[in-house]
């Protein structure tokens, strides 16, 4: 049995050889082109953006603070309370409480920082224009829809 395989292991060996051994040999380089392609492309459009997608969720977690509104990878929305190198304590409602693992935060609604206030010059005020609705006027275009030509019964 021990003999078998080493005999087929021999021919396996020798045969792909023996081939190359009757068309001149050697290795070119320009066969490994299209495998270095294929790896540059899986690394430009593949590896290199997860890989910048995970450093900035990682910067995001290590900015967690008390106070900041987070969105849960299950959608629950709440408050941090406490944080922990594992856990974030999230307030969900007036006084309930929940253990998140922190790596399921997806994303920062509102920041804790205080963010600086505009000054009185950088700030432009809209005017105030609201319409009322007036119940006369939709009436009115009720009937008037009605008496168009394209509803006519000819």
């Amino acid at each position: 049995m021990y003999r078998a395989l080493l005999s087929i292991l021999t021919l396996l060996i020798i045969l792909p050889t023996a081939a190359f051994a009757n068309t001149g040999g050697g290795f070119d380089v320009m066969s490994l082109l299209p495998i270095v392609l294929i790896f540059a492309v899986f690394y430009f459009l593949l590896l290199r953006p997860q890989q910048k997608k995970v450093k900035a969720h990682q910067e995001l977690l290590m900015t967690l603070r008390r106070g900041d509104k987070v969105v849960t990878s299950g959608g629950i929305i709440g408050i941090v309370q406490k944080t922990t190198e594992t856990e974030v304590v999230l307030e969900v409602a007036e006084n309930v409480r929940i253990n998140v693992v922190k790596n399921m935060i997806n994303e920062v609604i509102t920041s804790s920082a205080k963010v600086a206030s505009p000054s009185a010059d950088n700030v432009t005020t809209l005017p105030k224009t609201i319409k009322k609705f007036d119940t006369s006027e939709s009436k009115s275009k009720k009937t008037s829809s009605k008496e168009s030509p394209l509803n006519d019964p000819k």
